[in-house]
């Protein structure tokens, strides 16, 4: 047989009662029996909506309790209202007068003493509206503001997995359900906590009302001394008070949990107890400390000793629960590696960077033993990764003994792109003026190759006297592997890190990243046209250019040759400042009219973009470019080669590694604030096409 709670709640009627009894409250007297039902009834479900947040093991399992918490905080108000007005209409006829509730939260709960009872309440309110409301409700605006904001992260990994099969349409139909209850809980919570903070606001003003108007009424009207007035209604309304505060204080307290709960498969007195009592260390420390602190002269000794005494008893005996419980678990035995069938985890992937040291150059890497060269690698990478405009991936250290002892590796996508010996103890001179000779150990700098010699640290002064330029172990493999990423930042430069690019581009400009990619090119196409420019030199800082070009020319061709011709003219003031900076004069190398033309004629006619002219031409193409390009770094001046559009991919891919130095730019590459100075013209025979 159903009870009558069950009857209510098939017919749909429990809640349109609870209504109908808060409006009755309001408008109609209600006897003092009946608030002390009433007022009980409060206290007790304002305390079991504490425990159900206490012991739902989700949030979203409790996904009622903005509602709840909107109709126990009008049941509350009600009751007010319906307290304040027997409290005004009786409370001349002594402090039973309102139910045995109030008389004894007034009377018992406080001593009979008014000042006693205004002190608890301003304790309880300033508690519940300073510290539990305030909290809550920033939890619960914090809360919302992060839930809203991943929701389509969430959404876009459901019908990622859906697409990869991971999920069929009933299980991700689910899912998405999940979170929009999840958006709507967590809106709603950040409104109901306004509710709970109105209310302790309510509470305070109609204690003030109370006994104002109880005075009033109780002297005007029914001729009561003042003594007897500040008794009565003094009492009565903190009474009152007290009772609305407690279960206000209790679902303040019951909103706090539920939004700083993290979503677990357990209730949070399981997981507060596994979470704060499982770790032994932190139980034996705290005993022990206790204890210290009762063998102090002064200090309250039996008590400090009791609780220290407890507390390395229950360490204890979380101890020897732990060894027993390790004890007790099966040993596996490892299985043989020869005999284990190849799984696809043993496939070890690539690394992007690595850098390989020998056993002797261990202390560089090691912060243990004060070695700087992580710290250093860092900055390098956070330098490169301002100038390329692109993050530069980790550099990941190892010792390898297979490597001489003070041998280091550089590898690049698991090629190796650089090594050389060093010697952690000395320092490297290079670049002297030879004003004077140096002993040590001769060598060529690793990264670009220029004499030098490792010197005592001793000789570090003089060195610096004689015009060299003197620096440390670590600092020659940082600038090494500087050199190395600039070379080969094309091939760092891959999908991942051109999507993470666009989306960075599309927080601020979101309608160019969608019209250009998928819209006018596809993603590999962006890529490469990204790679090209890093490979030529130039920078991806200006991201929202280089996407504006690639929009706009991408509706009419997808060759990547043309687009990055095109990326190059839109970013010409970039290119050319990288040269030489705010000069307004850019020294240039042209080539010779009869040659240009020869070149042009070997581009339309070799079929494969490339240079088709002659070998020993090519070879005095070289030595000519090699000449210029020295005496330009002997003058400090930036190296360029100035020719026609249509030439300028094929001869920079030719000599972009004989002659590294020269920088081969097309006439509508030059920005328009810089005047063109000739300082050399490449002229040449003109034999037949290779």
């Amino acid at each position: 047989m159903k009870s009558l709670f069950d009857e209510l709640r098939t017919a749909g009627l429990g809640t349109p009662l609870l209504i109908l009894l808060m409006l009755v409250m309001m408008v109609l007297p209600v006897p003092p029996l009946g608030l002390d039902f009433l007022f009980t009834f409060n206290i007790a479900l304002s305390l079991i909506v504490l425990l159900m947040t206490v012991y739902t093991p989700r949030p979203l399992e409790f996904s009622a309790f903005p509602t709840v918490l909107l109709g126990a905080t009008m049941m509350r108000l009600s009751l007010n209202v319906a307290s304040t007005r027997i409290v005004l209409l009786e409370g001349h006829t002594g402090t039973a007068s309102a139910g045995a509730v109030i008389e004894s939260f007034g009377d018992f709960v406080v001593g009979g003493n008014y000042a006693v009872g205004l002190v608890v309440f301003a304790i309880l309110v300033i508690i519940n509206f300073v510290v539990v409301t305030k909290g809550a409700g920033r939890v619960s605006e914090v809360s919302a503001r992060f839930v809203l904001d991943a929701m389509p992260g969430k959404q876009m990994a459901i019908d990622a997995d859906l697409n990869a099969g991971l999920l069929d349409q009933k299980a991700a139909g689910e899912r998405r359900a999940d979170i929009a209850r999840e958006a709507d809980f967590y809106g709603s919570m950040d409104g109901a906590s306004k509710f709970v903070k109105g209310d302790a606001i309510a509470g305070l003003l109609v204690l003030f009302i109370n006994i104002a108007g109880g005075f009033a009424i109780g002297m005007g009207q029914h001729g009561l001394s003042f003594d007897t007035a500040v008794h009565n209604y003094t009492l009565l309304t903190i009474g009152d008070g007290l009772v609305a505060q407690i279960p206000s204080l209790l679902l303040s307290m019951g909103t706090a949990v539920i939004v700083t709960r993290v979503s677990a498969t357990e209730d949070m007195s399981h997981e507060i107890s596994a979470q704060l009592f499982d770790d032994r260390r932190a139980l034996s420390v705290t005993a022990g400390v206790v204890l210290a602190l009762g063998l102090i002269p002064g200090m309250p000794n039996l008590v400090f000793l009791t609780l220290g005494a407890g507390l390395a008893i229950f360490a204890w005996k979380r101890t020897t629960t732990a060894d027993a419980a390790d004890d007790s678990e099966p040993e596996v035995a490892p299985e043989d590696a020869k005999t284990r069938e190849l799984e696809w985890s043993d496939v070890v992937p690539t690394g992007m960077l690595d850098l390989e040291v020998g056993y002797g150059l261990i202390a560089l890497v090691d912060t243990n033993r004060g070695g700087k060269l992580p710290d250093r690698i860092r900055a390098v990478r956070r330098k490169l990764t301002e100038q390329l405009g692109f993050l530069v991936a980790p550099v990941h250290i190892r010792d390898n003994l297979d490597l001489e002892p003070t041998r280091y590796r550089i590898k690049i996508l698991g090629v190796v792109e650089g090594e050389a010996d060093i010697y952690p103890d000395r320092e490297l001179a290079m670049g002297g003026l030879g004003l004077g000779s140096l002993p040590g150990i001769a060598t060529n700098d690793p990264a670009y190759g220029m004499e030098a010699v490792w010197i005592e640290p001793g000789m570090a002064e003089r060195a610096r006297a004689t015009g060299y330029t003197v620096v440390d172990a670590g600092t020659v493999i940082a600038t090494h592997l500087s050199k190395l990423v600039q070379q080969h930042a094309g091939s760092l430069l891959g999908h991942q890190e051109v999507q993470e690019l666009l989306d960075v581009l599309a927080k601020s400009a979101p309608r160019l990243v969608e019209d250009l990619v998928p819209k006018s090119l596809a993603l590999p196409v962006v890529v490469k046209v990204m790679q090209n420019l890093l490979e030529e030199g130039i920078p991806l800082r200006d991201l929202r250019t280089i996407a504006e070009t690639l929009a706009e020319r991408g509706a009419n061709t997808t060759d990547v040759v043309e687009l990055t011709a095109a990326v190059r003219v839109a970013l010409r003031r970039l290119i050319t400042s990288e040269l030489n900076g705010f000069s307004e004069t850019l020294p240039v190398i042209t080539l010779d009219a009869e040659l240009e033309q020869l070149c042009l004629k070997s581009v339309e006619t070799g079929g494969s973009g490339g240079l088709g002219i002659e070998p020993g031409l090519a070879e005095r193409l070289h030595e000519s470019l090699a000449d210029s390009v020295r005496r330009q770094d002997v003058n400090g001046e930036p190296a360029v080669l100035l020719v026609n559009p249509a030439l300028r991919p094929p001869l920079a891919a030719l000599i972009r590694q004989t002659v590294p130095l020269l920088k081969v730019l097309a006439y509508n590459e030059i920005a328009e604030t810089k005047r063109l100075k000739v300082i050399a013209n490449i002229g040449g025979d003109a034999p037949a096409l290779a």
